[in-house]
């Protein structure tokens, strides 16, 4: 009975550590490729939550031999009119005598690729009978996409719809559905813990090559640095924001366990600021230390930018530093950071010539106004002569007039100006829809701003948003 409830005990164990390491394994997955999931879905009409689901069961999370050895996330067969690299290995197809035979497999330069071609082949027109009206759908509305791409015959399991509902309600991918990719370039989608990836206390990340964890509710940098076995002090240095060993953490709270770079290390060189953000949200954000951030922008410490201008994140300095914001914000939760921003770099990035730094004016005093008399013990004030003007016939006074604000000296309103006219220049990654969002406008009103016929816009071109 003992060895039983042992042999029982141990299986039990194994199943729960395999459970474990599988939801890592998919959690992993999802970090890497949900950026060029949203983009796809911004691009091809794909929900992004369809995408990584599909993309986890297809390759097993980028674990199968058909994406590890040819890239190819989603099964994609050669087909007829395939002429790149190939990958051959047993599938489901048979000879004239029933014999299984090698499939031949599309082979991709990198996995990002397969994202592309995955969106291609079901949109390409010679299959419109088959996957159109998936596009016809509401693009968050997953579980009719899981259930259309079961009715058009793209896989031929009856669960299907089941198992990518299971892996997108699990992981709670249909956030995505609802972002853009600005909102989730370098995990800027879970920095808060809301509408980003599930906090998995056991799971480290890397973001710009710097290992990160994310806190559970209420823990604090204390507890994260007992788990995580790193010292207390560099957790605090590492995260600018934290000063408090015991200050409780928001569940989702990236910190960092590593360094964070001088730069961001991908692509994109400017991010946008939304409502609410700070310099140090943005620096957690793409994984730069802050004082280099608010260097290469030319800000001073502990200043916050306007909403829609736009930070470098990589690169030489900024010729010009972007607007501040007039709203107080708070720099971060637990107080501002201890960090002034040197007046030399030193770390070799170009700087433009000309540039002095300008001595700070001492704070001005300030007068107190004396204090305004009553209207009763004012004196008497004569009116100005009205100037001799030709006489008019007056209009007859209305029945029931409308008396003017009793103030002193108040002028009337001036008419509303008129709406500044806005441009945006196109960037690597820019789409209409992402613009459109950006600057809070329409797809359809943006193109007929600029007189396109179509949704194709190209890098450099100059877009009229407002």
């Amino acid at each position: 009975m003992f060895s039983k409830t042992v042999n029982v005990f141990f299986f039990l164990s194994l199943f729960s550590a395999a459970v474990q390491g599988q939801e890592s394994d998919h959690l992993r997955y999802v970090d890497e490729f949900k950026e060029v999931a949203i983009r796809e879905m911004e691009r091809a009409g794909i929900p992004a939550s369809i995408k990584l689901a599909q993309g986890i069961l297809e390759s097993n999370a980028g674990k199968s031999d058909l994406a590890r050895r040819a890239n190819n996330h989603f099964g994609i067969k050669c087909g007829n009119d395939w002429d790149g690299k190939t990958y051959y290995k047993k599938d489901d197809d048979y000879n004239d005598k029933g014999q299984l035979v090698e499939s031949c497999f599309r082979s991709y330069k990198n996995p990002e690729a397969s994202f592309i071609a995955h969106s291609e082949f079901l949109r390409d027109p010679k299959k419109q009978y088959r996957y159109g009206f998936l596009f016809r759908l509401d693009p968050t509305d997953y579980k009719r996409w899981a259930e259309g791409l079961r009715n058009a015959g793209y896989a031929t399991s009856a669960n299907y719809p089941i198992k990518l509902i299971d892996i997108i309600e699990r992981y709670q991918l249909y956030r995505y559905d609802e972002l853009t990719s600005t909102e989730v370039i370098a995990g800027e989608d879970i920095t808060t813990g809301e509408g980003g990836t599930l906090v998995s206390p056991g799971l480290i990340f890397e973001n710009n090559d710097v290992r990160y964890v994310l806190a559970k509710a209420e823990e604090t940098p204390n507890e994260i640095a007992i788990r995580t076995a790193v010292k207390l002090s560099n957790i605090l240095d590492y995260n600018e924001g934290l000063s408090d060993r015991n200050a409780k953490l928001a569940e989702g709270t990236v910190i960092y366990l590593q360094p964070k770079r001088n730069s961001f290390r991908g692509k994109r060189k400017w991010h946008y600021v939304k409502e609410g953000e700070t310099m140090y949200a943005i620096s957690q954000m793409y994984g730069i230390t802050l004082d280099k951030l608010y260097d290469r922008n030319r800000l001073p410490s502990n200043t916050q930018p306007a909403v829609n201008e736009r930070v470098k994140i990589r690169g030489c300095k900024v010729k010009n530093s972007p607007k501040l914001s007039s709203e107080v914000i708070p720099v971060v939760p637990m107080g501002p950071p201890a960090i002034e921003v040197p007046d030399e770099d030193g770390d070799g990035e170009i700087d433009f010539e000309g540039e002095v730094d300008l001595p700070e004016k001492e704070p001005e005093e300030v007068k107190t106004p004396l204090p305004t008399p009553p209207v009763k013990d004012r004196p008497p004030v004569s009116p100005p002569k009205p100037e001799t003007k030709p006489t008019t016939p007056t209009p007859p006074a209305p029945e029931n007039p409308v008396k003017p604000d009793e103030g002193f000296g108040e002028q009337p309103t001036a008419p509303p100006a008129p709406p500044a006219v806005v441009y945006h220049t196109v960037e690597k990654g820019d789409t209409l829809y992402n613009i459109s969002r950006r600057y809070n406008t329409t797809v359809e009103d943006v193109k007929k701003l600029n007189g396109l016929a179509s949704n194709i816009i190209s890098i450099g071109q100059r877009l009229r948003v407002k």
